[in-house]
């Protein structure tokens, strides 16, 4: 299979296409090949039966002209006459009488080397009924009769008749009958793979239709096939009732998010309001209860920045989350960003930037957010004692922010989907140290809805390095 994918990387082994290409051929090839094989096999029958008819009608014949020419002559001599009168040019005679004498052949035995026939007599002795036989590169039907006369057995007739040329001439059409068979599979074949491809050609266009379609679309996305068979328009139309339906659900759920995240934030930070503020005046509180708050008031904050990031998620999902694109000077964010991120982290914080100002269209605040989810996410994923590093660079039309750890990193068959909402790559580590899976999926949004894009490089034990291109004002 791997040998196939190096020779043919295009080819599918599994594909539809192939199977039904390679079925087709092989069924085609059958019955071309038994129809090519039952035509030979019925030629070789017709030569063969009409030469054996042939001196089986010798066979017969003979004796009654034998018993013609007896009337008027010694019966050797009307034996030979008649053996003179049936021979022709491929057609051999000879009698034995009981002695095994030969008392009467014809005469152009002198035609064919003595070896042969010597091998021919000799077969003639063993002749039950007409069969055709092999000697000296040659081929000859046999066949043999009595030779009454008189109501007396003069002898043993033995007939055979040259079909070598006959033979040959068979051989050749079979051989080319074999290599036009091949070539017709093969033309066949080409022709069949060709028409299954072109056959298949609206499933494909149906696929790179589907293969496009994003959430955002899916309210206005319609597959239309003008020219196609109907059991793939019917699968169009079956994939929009599909679409329709999943553009409704995402509609609702979208909503229930919107609204459930709306109502819980209010009285959520009501809660944690008043947990901060009872552990201001812990004087009359034991350790036990200043423990139980503490951890109150960090799941109530970690519950509402959840809600905060569902509703973003949600805004920017309905269009209605706001942008203030201006030009940024992208050297005093990242600096501005990594003292934000060193307070709250611990975390060494290393600035790689060019002395140059670099300047790029975007929205200030929306873009300290994603940087600070980025450094949030590096610590996250990283040991405590290695540095977190930002660097800023610049290419002719665009403006990069990278952001670098030194820690676990992603597996390589993970990176596609860890911008997925509530995708986390690590379960068991990710339980340990907190986390929604929804940090990455906001990045992302973000980015592209200020016409930036945001890709990651990671190796196992190396760390993950998240870059940011912005287009330069």
């Amino acid at each position: 299979m791997k040998q196939l994918h190096k020779l043919h990387p295009k080819i599918d082994p599994f594909s539809l296409r192939l199977r039904l290409t390679i079925g087709i051929a092989v069924l085609s090839t059958l019955g071309l090949g038994n129809l090519a094989f039952w035509t030979g096999w019925k030629i070789q029958q017709i030569l063969i039966n009409n030469h054996k008819h042939n001196t089986e009608t010798i066979a017969q014949r003979l004796p009654r002209d034998v018993q013609i020419y007896s009337e008027m002559m010694p019966p050797e001599a009307a034996l030979q006459k008649s053996i003179d009168s049936l021979t022709a040019t491929n057609t051999y005679l000879w009698v034995k009488n009981s002695e095994n004498q030969i008392i009467g052949k014809s005469n152009n035995w002198n035609q064919l080397p003595n070896k042969t026939t010597t091998e021919l007599m000799s077969l003639g002795e063993m002749i039950l009924q007409a069969r055709i036989e092999k000697v000296g590169g040659r081929y000859f039907v046999l066949c043999g009769g009595a030779v009454p006369v008189k109501g007396k057995i003069l002898g043993n007739l033995f007939v055979i008749q040259d079909v070598t040329r006959e033979q040959q001439m068979f051989l050749v059409m079979v051989r080319s009958l074999g290599v036009g068979s091949i070539v017709t599979i093969i033309v066949m074949s080409i022709a069949i793979a060709i028409y299954v491809k072109r056959s298949l050609q609206p499933l494909m266009q149906l696929s790179q239709m589907t293969s496009v379609i994003s959430i955002a679309d899916l309210g206005q996305a319609k597959l239309y096939l003008d020219k196609a068979p109907s059991e793939v328009k019917e699968l169009a139309q079956t994939f929009n009732m599909m679409l329709a339906r999943l553009s409704q659900s995402w509609e609702q759920e979208r909503q229930f998010v919107s609204n459930v995240s709306h109502e819980l934030r209010t009285p959520l930070t009501i809660v944690h309001g008043y947990l901060q503020s009872v552990l201001r005046r812990q004087t009359n509180l034991n350790e036990m209860q200043r423990e139980a708050l503490e951890t109150a008031a960090s799941e109530a904050e970690r519950t509402i920045r959840l809600l905060q990031d569902l509703l973003d998620l949600a805004r920017a999902d309905s269009g209605y989350l706001q942008f203030c694109l201006e030009e940024c000077v992208l050297n005093d964010l990242i600096v501005e960003v990594a003292g934000m991120a060193e307070k709250y982290s611990d975390r060494q914080i290393i600035i790689e930037n060019k002395t140059n100002p670099i300047i790029a269209k975007a929205d200030y605040n929306r873009l300290k957010q994603v940087l600070l989810n980025l450094i949030d996410n590096a610590v996250k994923y990283s040991e405590a004692n290695t540095p977190i590093t930002l660097k800023l660079d610049q290419q002719e039309q665009a403006a990069i922010i990278q952001v670098a750890d030194q820690g676990y990193g992603i597996p390589l068959q993970q990176q596609s989907r860890i911008f997925e909402r509530f995708y986390r790559a690590d379960e068991a580590r990710t339980s340990s140290i907190g986390g929604s899976g929804l940090g990455l999926s906001i990045v992302k949004t973000l980015v592209e809805s200020m016409d930036g894009n945001v890709t990651v490089r990671s190796r196992l034990n190396e760390g993950s390095t998240f870059t940011i291109t912005l287009p330069k004002s």
